[in-house]
């Protein structure tokens, strides 16, 4: 019976190991999607363009909670929702932008300049009603250089395909000291969604994540620029569960008493 039971939790370990290691790998190898780096702090050395077109570093910009944005302007898909859905939550949410918390869009696309940003910052103004958004929600562009060292230090993965790039949505909220604190993953957000992450974030406090989960079960479709539920993934692993605890119950099972003659 102790052989049995060795025999057994040594399977069901090497089991989850497998794949334990399936989701560690497909996390680290991810071309594209978010890798989040909750808990780490934005580095002092990103330096960007602000809308009055002079060199500002990141990190010194944000002296509140923040909710960070990496869109490129000329995009033909998923960007429009994501800032379409921020605008939403920014107008739908009792916390007022500029002084509670703060916005900031980053292009990730190097060939884009400060003025297409501004008009771009323009069009979202005029969605949203008695907001200070020309303070709160700043735009900003920047090289190729600092911008592979801003989305690398987030965790922001994208992918250069012809003229345009496939990405996914994501919002990435810090604290005043530039600490990440949650992801807020996809293009509409719930006013009390973002209002917790806010709320978390200017008290340093790290956000709980199933991001990684969420990752194995789901696939990046660059076509559709949307996840979509890995069929294959997730049935492997309920079936392999399954086994497992099939097996267990077999080892554990009593066995049943001969009756007496």
């Amino acid at each position: 019976m102790k052989l049995k039971l060795i025999v057994g939790l040594l399977l069901f370990f090497n089991a989850s190991c497998i794949v334990s290691q399936g989701v560690k790998d497909l996390y680290f190898d991810l071309e594209v999607g978010v890798i989040e780096q909750l808990d780490d702090t934005i580095p002092q050395n990103i330096q960007l363009t602000s809308e009055s077109g002079e060199l500002v570093f990141l990190k010194d910009q944000i002296d509140k909670p923040t909710a960070i944005v990496f869109v490129y302007f000329r995009c033909p898909g998923i960007c429009s929702p994501l800032m379409d859905g921020l605008a939403d939550v920014i107008e739908k949410s009792d916390l007022e932008i500029a002084k509670d918390y703060q916005v900031i869009t980053i292009s990730f696309d190097p060939s884009e300049t400060i003025d297409l940003a501004i008009k771009k910052k323009n069009n979202y103004k005029s969605l949203i009603k008695n907001k200070n958004t020309q303070e709160g929600w700043k735009f900003y562009t920047g090289d190729s250089l600092n911008i592979a060292i801003a989305t690398q230090a987030l965790g922001f993965r994208y992918k250069k395909v012809g003229n345009d790039f496939t990405h996914a949505a994501t919002v990435i909220v810090t604290s005043p000291e530039g600490k990440i604190t949650r992801y807020l993953n996809g293009t509409y957000f719930l006013p009390f969604e973002f209002k917790l992450a806010i709320m978390e974030a200017s008290k340093g406090q790290t956000g709980p994540t199933i991001n990684k989960i969420l990752q194995y079960c789901y696939s990046y479709d660059p076509v559709g620029q949307a996840y979509v539920l890995n069929v294959t993934k997730v049935t492997g692993t309920i079936i392999l569960s399954m086994g497992l605890i099939v097996f267990l119950l077999l080892i554990f099972k009593k066995p049943r008493k001969k009756p007496q003659s």
